[in-house]
């Protein structure tokens, strides 16, 4: 899809503006939202949230939009310094991308992109969201990091591959599309010999 720097950018601002929200949404409402609910008899998790002051990150209570803003910051770094590369270098030591169709060829990169985000991420929530207050022991650290992992990688695998690449995809289709446009008529040119 992406064929310059600037749309590979743009490309993983899309990914990562709808994926943080979908994984701090997860997180909150899936994942804890009960245990939120339970803990401050509130009757609905952004109650919940707002009764103790926050979402608990870097030791102290934040507001959910510096979460988030916290969270896009590091995924898109990480996204377009790890994710992206890798994931594309993965996927091409399987599938050739001239010869596989297109469809098979994006799964494959989705399916390492998941492969290397989720853990990578999980490792970063793993120190965003530990419990300071109870003093650092590296392996509450690792504990923390594999039930991360293990809660987060059917959502990602899961999510990414059915809603939000063909979400992004369709987003970033229709923003570029006078340049596939006009790639895609520059490439049904019959050649000539000259």
């Amino acid at each position: 899809m992406p064929r310059n720097q600037f749309q590979r950018m743009i490309f993983a601002l899309i990914t990562v503006i709808i994926t943080v929200h979908c994984y701090v949404f997860y997180s909150l409402y899936v994942l804890n939202g009960a245990t939120l609910m339970e803990v401050t008899g509130a009757d609905s998790v952004l109650h919940a949230i707002n009764a103790q002051g926050g979402v608990y990150m870097f030791g102290r209570m934040l507001p959910i939009w510096a979460v988030i803003l916290v969270e896009f910051c590091l995924a898109y770094g990480l996204e377009c310094l790890v994710g992206s590369p890798c994931s594309f270098k993965l996927a091409c030591k399987n599938f050739d991308p001239q010869t596989t169709h297109p469809v098979i060829f994006e799964s494959a990169v989705i399916c390492a992109t998941v492969g290397v985000m989720c853990p990578a991420m999980s490792f970063l929530a793993a120190w965003l969201y530990y419990p300071y207050y109870s003093g650092f022991h590296f392996l509450t650290l690792l504990a923390n990091w594999g039930k991360l992992v293990c809660c987060n990688l059917p959502f990602a695998f899961f999510s990414q591959l059915f809603f939000i690449q063909p979400l992004v995809r369709t987003i970033f289709k229709a923003l570029f599309r006078k340049d596939i446009a006009q790639r895609n008529k520059s490439a049904n040119l019959p050649c000539t010999e000259s």
